[in-house]
């Protein structure tokens, strides 16, 4: 059975999956750092992570502790005191790379972890191991970190095997999972700009999901954090396990198509943006197959020259005038939303 762990009262593991991003301000400025946590929170995220390179740092995490409305994990490298000084200071959770912590350091936090109940994410990215490994030694060096941790006394332990490489970290995450029941932090480090970065991520984390791989997760994007929640948000829909929103789908149009349904299909993205109920709208440009290719969606609308056809289900329902299909769709998912 897999292990589940706390972050104050918020699991990690209970097979909901969280989204997580981390700041990209000064630690030590309280104020800044808030502010971007409290963004964090509106977009959706269930927690937040801050480096902790420095002591300023880890006294600045008392403040942030106590006033965020997310917990909070401290992101540690090299240097252990600040570690030790920000679980002091109310840290819900401490990202850790054994590999490149001394063993004293390394003793010291886990056993201060252990003391103050708080978990550990085991983060060895293969970027920071000296040696150029394959995704099994990057497994294999994981599970000898947590073991470490384990003979050390302390196993509400989180793991992690990232690369900057989608194939190697979906192969790394794929050994992991059979060789673990710690939660899983996945994402695809040092993904890149937001172009490509999205798409890398997605190949990576979205292959992972779909084999029902991952506990929480990051899309590390260079940029704006906020940003990182949103595409995280939507990587579950894609994959189908963020089940309560408003699905569009639409035709990729032909010579046929008889409305525009790239406006449309946007316009009814963006009123519907906000129902949290499972729903399937089809904007289907022409009347030739868009009432059988949109057969599985509860509402759609198949285009004709000047009326179109409203669906549900395949059935028809109406015919409108080209100009009030909108309208008409938008009604169909009020009603259905206020039931």
């Amino acid at each position: 059975m897999k292990k589940v762990i706390y972050l104050k009262n918020k699991p990690i593991g209970d097979g909901k999956i969280t989204i997580q991003s981390m700041t990209n301000t000064p630690t030590c400025d309280a104020e800044k750092t808030l502010s971007q946590i409290n963004a964090l929170a509106e977009a959706g995220a269930d927690f937040v992570r801050v480096s902790v390179p420095d002591l300023a740092s880890a006294d600045a995490v008392k403040e942030i502790c106590l006033k965020s409305p997310l917990p909070v994990i401290g992101d540690i490298h090299f240097a252990y005191e600040p570690a030790l000084r920000a679980i002091e200071n109310g840290i819900a959770k401490i990202r850790i790379n054994p590999s490149n912590m001394p063993e004293k350091g390394l003793k010291a936090v886990v056993r201060m972890c252990a003391e103050y109940k708080v978990p550990i994410r085991v983060g060895v990215n293969k970027g920071s191991v000296k040696k150029n490994v394959t995704p099994q030694e990057l497994v294999s060096l994981t599970l000898d970190a947590a073991k470490k941790i384990e003979d050390l006394g302390w196993d509400r332990l989180v793991l992690a095997v990232k690369t900057s490489d989608p194939s190697e970290t979906v192969k790394a995450y794929r050994l992991l999972y059979e060789k673990t029941d710690y939660p899983l932090h996945i994402g695809l480090t040092e993904a890149g700009t937001p172009k490509y970065g999205l798409l890398k991520s997605a190949i990576s984390i979205g292959s992972l999901l779909i084999d029902g791989i991952g506990d929480t997760v990051r899309v590390s994007l260079t940029g704006d954090p906020i940003q990182e929640i949103y595409a995280a948000k939507d990587l579950l829909i894609a994959c189908g396990i963020e089940k309560n929103f408003v699905d569009v789908i639409s035709c990729p149009t032909c010579a046929r198509t008889e409305i525009d349904v790239e406006n449309l299909a946007l316009r009814i993205q963006k009123l519907t943006s906000k129902i949290k109920k499972s729903l399937k709208i089809a904007v289907m440009g022409c009347v030739v197959n868009g009432i059988g290719e949109g057969k599985s969606a509860d509402f759609g609308v198949a285009g004709g020259k000047k009326k179109s056809i409203i669906f549900a289900k395949g059935d028809i329902l109406k015919t409108v005038p080209n100009e009030e299909i909108e309208s008409a769709l938008i009604g169909l998912i009020e009603e259905y939303a206020d039931e």
